[in-house]
């Protein structure tokens, strides 16, 4: 047995020569540079790197490089592709490579490395969702060889020894791994004679072999060979060794073969917010140990995962506003609202316990009371506080919690008791408060102030609400089901976060999205943009905090609206719609380069343009009363906003305090029209530097576009077209490479980027680059020549679902437009005939047949899309069962579903529907090997095809297809 990376204890006469080998297509103007820990390639300094050279060799480029090291040499290293400057343009995704050289190897002889990039989507199976849940072994795999030990000696001058690596963390019990190949060493492909490999740990298994320089070229595979003489070798065709010509042929070749090439896994999932989950235990509404229950449903009806909306406390303004998920007080806190008080306690007073019950029975309602049920739940919380909390905040566990977490726990209780006490979240009015400092905190949450039990009810809470949704999620894992979080892209602009770290964040601005399919004026979230220059100085700190703790209880997490990652949609703090904002970063169009265009008159394009003909269209015979009110005439039938409304939110307040209120016959539409014209500009000057200004969003529909000249018009067009769709795309590239690795980095979460909307071009690269699944909507295709999606032509890297929280649902979809629906019967279906004006249960088993047998990854489902498969659940109205109107910014989440999770585990014909359609389409499922994947017949397609069109509200579907065609990439 020979040791990797022990020095031999004599020194060599001859260096040892390191050879790098990895193939890699490239761009004119890029090349590889390796680049690691040691002096001789770089000490990380990629302008002292070793840069390789290219070689063709076949149809691939092979770029290969050589360094001389000491016997016993040992570094890590990572591969990069660099420009004639070695400026870094694409470095690999994953861990740092480590090389170990064997102890005993001769003076002067050459080790080359053959290695394959890696990219982000390689590490997906070693994610947590997958490591701790999808492939979790009931006994674990011992370490039979750790990796830089190698048993083989090289004692013939006419050998090789090559060391084998590959990862391969599915796989089953009793079942090893091994390589058939075509020369005696490795069997002549019978699996028997093979080179079996050992486990090493981490998903890794290794191999060496002594193999005679006249065996070579050779060809191999990796296979899992199992009890019961299972013999599956890997997908794809076979790899290859071979020595080149020349003198130096080395004698070690250490080769890393990335995965084991398998069928790409694929699972399902159902998508369900916390609150809407209803039991038989909960107090108005869903809690942290429903979840159990609700795993034990997903998991017999074949799913592997269960996705929620985020679960932050988002108690900003302590009413229904604070219903809104996505609004966080804090992104680390937990929301009391899914605090389950009957666990707070095995000691709870007959009393309460009789408090509790008539709780129960008036908060069970169709929907959520968020007020009454948070102020409930906090009440009854209160009292048993108050019996147990020094037994509680002395045991070890509490004192665990709060040293794992004070970081954020005392700013936390700190901030809710500020809040309470000064009956406002907005901490500008919180006088000597209103500027953090930890010595201000210190004394705040000290043991000697009066409210300090107010300071410790709020640790009590979020102890028990970790321990709760700790218990849920233990408990997820072992039933092979992943929890799956969500990362708002926003907090609230009067949180804790913003009060501690004031400097990460943009205050004078808001966030938003520009006008897309969920809403054509754009959508003001209100939350700060991010300060990421800031944010970069410590490596994104703040990022990696929140994405450890979100690690603590998911094993997946979605990112949302990940278009913010390249460039958030920024408006005023003053403004109140979405409509008149900029990108952020972008490069802007400078005064000079709308001079050079012939564009001159800045005031006239970037001030709001009100002639005397818009408000007489706009408010006919009222248009002189408004615009006394609210404009000046500055020009002869030329208007403009008078001081204390010449912004949306000053036009709002003064219609509020207007004191002839009762003269405004229609105070929406009134505000709706100088909303217009507020926003009638072509250009936006930039707050920061009046000299740069960008093209407003849907220019063209302006009426102050329409008054300009031809070649205004069309210089502006181009300009607009320019600063929209090509000119950010590189600087966008580079600020999600910048930002989205760190959050990728923080933990082993399985990562899904929510990337709806305006997709710019360099979005979908990037996401496969970094290994991102991304989304499919069918109803919003990214096709732009699409009216819908194809499922069965997603790409791999994807979730796809028939509909979002962001969206009606399937049923309320079907039912809304009967002209849509009619094309989705002729172009989807394929029939002519009329559609079922109602989505009956056949319709939703199509719909979501179509969606479990596409390529991608994973298929969630929304619960109330999966509910229409029985008709006894499709009794209420379907827009009742919406989670979220994007278009109106205060909209109340408050959406129950009407069955318990205890009668769904009940309803057996309703799990064993969804269960055959997920394992039917060859997906992977709880309890059940995952079916091999195999091309489906297009006939059966067809008949199911004809037989849906053949009738008008019973549609009868074919018998489910059992499988479809896929990419043959294994999850990778």
């Amino acid at each position: 047995m020979v040791e990797l990376g022990l020095l031999s204890g004599t020194k060599s006469t001859k260096p040892v020569h390191v050879s790098f080998r990895i193939p890699y297509y490239t761009h004119w103007g890029q090349s590889l540079l390796v680049c690691g820990s040691e002096p001789v390639l770089g000490s990380w300094n990629l302008k002292k790197g070793l840069l390789l050279s290219p070689v063709h060799h076949g149809d691939e480029l092979i770029w290969l490089g050589t360094v001389s090291v000491p016997k016993g040499f040992k570094c890590e290293y990572s591969y990069y592709v660099v420009d004639d400057n070695r400026n870094v343009l694409r470095w690999e995704m994953g861990e740092k490579r480590k090389v170990l050289l064997p102890e005993g190897i001769q003076d002067g002889e050459v080790v080359e490395l053959h290695d394959l990039w890696q990219v982000g989507s390689d590490a997906l199976p070693l994610k947590s969702a997958f490591k701790d849940v999808i492939f979790r072994r009931k006994l674990s795999l011992d370490i039979e060889t750790p990796l830089g030990v190698i048993w083989s000696t090289l004692d013939q001058e006419d050998s090789v020894l090559v060391h084998f690596k590959i990862s391969c963390p599915n796989i089953e019990e009793e079942t090893s791994i091994y390589i058939i190949g075509n020369t005696l060493k490795l069997g002549q492909w019978n699996v028997q004679n093979g080179l079996k490999l050992s486990y090493s740990g981490e998903s890794i298994w290794h191999a060496d072999c002594v193999l005679p320089k006249g065996d070579f070229p050779i060809k191999y595979k990796y296979c899992k060979y199992g009890k019961g003489g299972i013999f599956s070798p890997e997908t794809g065709p076979n790899r290859d060794i071979a020595l080149d010509s020349s003198n130096t042929q080395p004698r070690y070749i250490f080769l890393s073969d990335g995965m084991l090439r398998e069928m790409p896994w694929r699972g399902a999932g159902v998508a369900i917010p916390m609150f809407s989950v209803r039991s038989e235990a909960d107090l108005g509404v869903g809690e942290f140990l429903d979840l159990k229950l609700f795993v034990d449903w997903a998991a017999e009806s074949g799913f592997h995962l269960v996705q929620l909306l985020p679960i932050n406390d988002t108690s900003v303004h302590g009413m229904w506003w604070d219903s809104y998920p996505y609004s966080s007080l804090s992104v680390f806190a937990l929301h009391p609202l899914y605090l389950r008080v009957q666990a707070l306690s095995e000691n709870i007073p007959e009393d309460i316990k009789l408090e509790i019950q008539k709780a129960k029975e008036q908060l069970d309602g169709k929907d959520v009371d968020y007020e009454a049920t948070l102020s409930t739940k906090l009440s009854i919380a209160k009292k048993i506080f108050a019996q147990e909390k020094d037994l509680i905040l002395n045991s070890s566990s509490f004192q665990k919690f709060f040293s794992e977490n004070q970081d954020w726990l005392k700013p936390y209780a700190a901030f809710c008791f500020l809040r309470d006490f000064f009956e406002t979240s907005d901490h500008s009015q919180w006088g000597r408060f209103s500027h953090f400092s930890k010595e201000k905190l210190e004394k705040l949450v000290s043991k000697d102030s009066l409210h300090y039990s107010i300071i410790c009810f709020h640790y009590y809470i979020q102890f028990h609400l970790h321990v709760q949704l700790s218990e849920a999620a233990d408990y997820a894992r072992k039933k092979g089901v992943i929890l799956k979080g969500d990362l708002p892209i926003g907090v609230d602009r009067n949180s804790v976060d913003t009060w501690v770290y004031p400097n990460l964040f943009r205050m004078n601005t808001s966030t938003g999205a520009p006008p897309d399919y969920f809403d054509k004026n754009g959508q003001n979230w209100g939350f700060p943009t991010y300060n990421w220059e800031e944010m970069s100085k410590d490596n994104y700190a703040w990022w990696r905090a929140r994405l450890t703790q979100m690690a603590k209880y998911f094993t997946a997490y979605r990112i949302d609206h990940i278009l913010g990652f390249f460039r958030i949609w920024e408006l005023p703090e003053h403004a109140m719609t979405g409509l008149v904002g900029k990108f952020r970063p972008s490069i802007p169009l400078s005064q000079e380069e709308l001079e050079k265009e012939g564009i001159w008159d800045f005031d006239r394009l970037s001030r709001p343009y009100i002639l005397q003909e818009f408000l007489q269209d706009k408010f006919g015979a009222s248009w002189t009363f408004i615009a006394s009110n609210f404009l000046n005439e500055y020009q002869k039938n030329r208007y403009e906003f008078k001081e204390d409304c010449n912004t949306e939110k000053k036009i709002a307040s003064k219609l509020k305090s207007f004191p002839e209120r009762s003269l405004l016959q229609d105070e929406d539409k009134i505000r709706r029209e100088l909303f217009d014209l507020v926003q009638n500009i072509v250009l936006i000057r930039d707050p920061e530097n009046p000299r740069n200004f960008y093209p407003r969003f849907n220019l063209e529909d302006t009426p102050s576009f329409k008054d300009l000249d031809d070649h205004s018009k069309n210089v502006l067009k181009r300009l607009y077209y320019d600063y929209y769709f090509h000119r950010q795309e590189n600087l966008w590239r580079q600020n999600a490479l910048k930002t989205l690795p760190a959050l990728l980095n923080s933990s082993d979460m399985l990562a899904c980027g929510e990337d709806l909307g305006l997709i710019p071009s360099c979005v979908h690269p990037v996401m496969q680059e970094l290994g991102l699944i991304g989304l499919r909507i069918q109803r919003m295709p990214s096709e732009p020549d699409l009216e819908f999606g194809i499922p069965s032509q997603y790409s791999y890297m994807t979730v796809c679902a028939p509909s979002c929280h962001d969206c009606s649902t399937l049923r309320a979809w079907w039912e809304e437009d009967e002209e849509r629906r009619q094309r989705y019967f002729k172009n989807v279906v394929g029939s002519d005939m009329s559609p079922p004006a109602r989505c009956v249960p056949d319709i939703a088993h199509f719909i979501i047949r179509e969606h479990v047998e596409s390529p991608s990854m994973w298929a969630i489902f929304p619960l109330q899309d999966l509910l229409v498969l029985k008709e006894e659940y499709t009794t209420r109205p379907a827009t009742e069962e919406t989670i979220n109107d994007p278009t109106n910014p205060k909209h109340y989440w408050r959406y129950r579903v009407h069955v318990t999770v205890e009668a769904l585990i009940k309803d057996k014909e309703l799990v064993s529907t969804i269960k055959d359609l997920v394992s039917g389409s060859g997906r992977s499922h709880p309890g059940g090997q995952a079916e091999r994947q195999a091309s489906h017949k297009s006939a059966v397609a067809t008949t199911e095809k004809q037989q849906i069109a053949s009738s008008k509200d019973k549609v009868h579907l074919a018998t489910p297809l059992n499988a479809v065609a896929h990419e043959t990439l294994a999850v990778r």
